[in-house]
């Protein structure tokens, strides 16, 4: 499929890099080109491709969002859509590694206000993206999973297989109202591996009777 990503940092590369290295074409979306982090994600894989914002959009089948929380609104508002699926792998974190929102809404409600032709689901959040450059743990038996939230069963189905190809199961939580839930999963990994010392490579996984 071809894949554009809005933001290409350490989450929007790491899952950008996989998933190119699976067959998946992969559009950079950046108005600007000569962008440190643009030219970055081009030196470690020249096989990006890299168009306007909106241009990727219109060229890509599923558009990844992995910017800034605080960005969001101003690159959101000033595109369309068009019934594209757009994955929400960004977080609202504010002071203190708390939610940005004061839990009274999730980042991805936010995202679909700001983008109400897109059909957002949240996925890709849960961890650092040390996991998405690698999500194999060799020592198990199970995948570590990967949870979703959103409105639209066929958009969820399509990121299913881009789990899939990531090397996660997936969970579908239900609307995007659950996001908010996995935002606050997002928290805790950060504030596990990040705050307080303990090592990234850790994911979670489902057992099922």
């Amino acid at each position: 499929m071809k894949l554009a990503f809005i933001g290409i940092g350490n989450v929007g590369f790491a899952i950008a890099n996989n998933l190119q290295k699976k067959g998946h074409d992969i559009i950079v979306a950046s108005n600007s080109e000569n962008s440190q982090s643009v030219q970055k994600a081009l030196k470690e894989n020249s096989n990006f491709l890299v168009m306007n914002i909106q241009s990727a959009i219109d060229e890509a089948e599923i558009v990844f969002l992995a910017t800034p929380f605080q960005a969001n609104e101003s690159i959101l508002k000033s595109v369309n859509f068009n019934d594209k699926i757009l994955v929400d792998c960004t977080n609202p974190v504010g002071m203190g590694i708390s939610h940005g929102l004061k839990s009274e809404i999730s980042g991805s409600e936010k995202v679909q206000e700001w983008a109400p032709e897109a059909n957002v689901v949240k996925a890709f959040t849960i961890y650092g993206f040390e996991n998405f450059i690698d999500s194999n743990y060799p020592n198990y038996n199970v995948k570590p999973i990967m949870l979703i939230a959103g409105n639209n069963i066929e958009a969820k189905s399509l990121v299913q297989k881009i789990n899939s190809d990531m090397g996660f199961d997936t969970l579908d939580t239900g609307n995007l109202d659950q996001a908010l839930h996995l935002e606050h999963m997002t928290l805790l990994w950060v504030k596990i591996a990040r705050r307080d010392g303990h090592h990234p490579n850790f994911v979670w996984a489902m057992l099922e009777k």
